[in-house]
């Protein structure tokens, strides 16, 4: 007979767990319409060091290392790079959205992420609670546009940020 593995402890998870497990090809999301909508993985950048992948202002102590991928919703017309930072304690922080200082965004050539850097990032959200990982999204256009203060920001990009964290962070931690 062949026993299953243990479920490896929370904080273990970034380590155990297979890239695909931590970084879905696809999320489930629901628009603010009540539309199915479907996050679709445009690639997973290498671990980094935490003052590499994170906005100087959005560290957190005892940051060991960051994980990132970047997504695209189906329509191509949203990109967000989610971050997921392991610390060293838990972090009892709590949601947070807006254009705060958050994860750096990430490109990946020859898709919809192809143009997404710092500058194109619109809003974000940090999502954590009691445990080993803060979880901080950046998303923004496919297209490139760059963030201009005063923009508007749309209810949908707004829930892209907030459902990859959230759907992320809970994947990590339940």
């Amino acid at each position: 007979m062949i026993w299953p593995l243990p479920e490896p402890p929370v904080s273990e998870r970034w380590r155990a767990w297979p890239v695909s497990q931590i970084f879905p090809e696809t999320v489930p999301g629901v628009s603010p319409s009540g539309a199915r909508v479907t996050y679709v993985l445009a690639g997973v950048a290498p671990e980094a060091p935490c003052r590499t992948a994170f906005q100087l202002a959005a560290l957190r102590r005892g940051c060991r290392v960051a994980l990132r991928a970047t997504y695209a919703d189906s329509t191509q017309t949203f990109v967000a790079t989610v971050g997921i930072a392991v610390l060293d304690s838990p972090w009892s922080g709590s949601y947070r959205a807006g254009r705060l200082a958050t994860v750096r965004p990430v490109a990946f050539p020859r898709g919809p992420a192809e143009r997404f850097g710092e500058r194109q990032y619109f809003t974000g959200v940090v999502v954590g609670s009691h445990e080993n990982y803060m979880v901080a999204t950046a998303a923004g256009y496919t297209d490139g546009r760059p963030y201009q203060p005063g923009d508007r920001v749309l209810p949908r990009l707004r829930d892209t940020a907030r459902q990859l964290a959230t759907a992320l962070y809970r994947a990590l931690t339940r």
